[in-house]
């Protein structure tokens, strides 16, 4: 178990390059942003897709919760961005806490339902509720303060960017902690064989019960992280879309390894950037189209078929790692 926790060189890199990306691309922050917060979903995501093997495509609605909880609190006075961060992803926790009880003795299918359903619900609550939410014009009059009293917002997104880089790793952490535990060899024992699992005296419904409300926390961070760094929330972050992106992004950087929904998100961002700006009308048929090859083609064989021409020096860099 320490083996497999052990950080690798691959590893250090990515979150090296990361953070570097504050510097080598200071115009180009607005979308990193947004890559940040996109992975950060998508972590949420897996948490419960990759380890424990549940579907959900109803995940925005913890997302919508983080987003509005963190646009009223800015809203009616609690403008500082790190105590609404934390608030708001307590408030999806516990709509998430909640909601996990619904999914415990369906099937997978009946949990794809249960888990839109409870999406949609929220979607139009926030809908009719408009002198709560704004309704379909969006929750206006969101002012955020600066970070710890100190960092300002800026137009060019660098401290929006940092911060929510800063707040994605600091989650990551804390989740790949928990997925190297005890408690995370526990959830895979739940996704391959959940009753063998309870035969050896491991507690199904409770595990699922705080991966669920964990990942709910997750997603309404991210969504919190939407709302401060643009100052606005709207319908949008309930959308069924928002859930579709999701998986989508688990689908091209895949799951289980928690780094699947961080590669995933900058693929899938980069691709949708690159493509409207090409071919602004038809850019969701091209998008469809590279997700149909990479299915059909795998992305395993894909990604060896990438870093062929780069094996002499990955062997040599594995050779020397004691």
């Amino acid at each position: 178990m320490k083996a497999k926790a052990a950080w690798r060189w691959p590893e250090i890199l990515f979150w090296i390059s990361a953070f570097g990306l504050i510097l080598l691309f200071p115009n180009r922050h607005l979308l990193l942003n947004e890559i940040a917060i996109l992975g950060l979903f998508a972590l949420s995501l897996d948490l419960i897709l990759g380890y424990a093997g549940i579907v959900s495509l109803g995940h925005a609605a913890f997302f919508g919760v983080g987003a509005y909880a963190a646009g009223l609190l800015a809203k009616h006075g609690v403008s500082e961005p790190v105590t609404g961060l934390l608030l708001s992803g307590a408030a999806a926790g516990f709509v998430g806490f909640l909601a996990s009880f619904m999914i415990l003795r369906g099937t997978d299918l009946t949990r794809l339902m249960v888990t839109l359903g409870v999406a949609l619900i929220f979607h139009e609550l926030a809908n009719r509720l408009d002198w709560i939410t704004g309704g379909a014009d969006g929750l206006l009059g969101v002012s955020v303060g600066p970070i710890l009293g100190r960092f300002d917002f800026d137009f060019a997104g660098t401290t929006a960017y940092t911060y929510s880089l800063t707040s994605t790793f600091l989650l990551f952490l804390l989740a790949r902690r928990i997925v190297h535990s005890p408690f995370g060899l526990s959830l895979k024992a739940l996704k391959d064989n959940r009753l063998r699992a309870a035969t050896i005296g491991i507690a199904p419904n409770r595990r699922i019960v705080a991966i669920y409300t964990l990942a709910a926390i997750y997603a309404g961070m991210a969504g919190a992280l939407l709302t401060q760094t643009t100052q606005f929330v709207s319908l949008e972050v309930l959308d069924f879309a928002r859930s579709a992106d999701a998986l989508l992004v688990l689908v091209i950087g895949g799951s289980g390894y928690l780094y699947g929904g961080l590669i995933g998100a900058i693929a899938f961002k980069l691709m949708k950037d690159t493509l409207s700006a090409m071919t602004p009308a038809y850019w969701i048929f091209w998008m469809g189209f590279i997700l149909v090859i990479l299915v059909l083609i795998g992305r395993d064989r894909l990604m060896a078929t990438l870093a062929r021409p780069f094996a002499p020096l990955l062997r040599l860099l594995g050779a020397r790692r004691p």
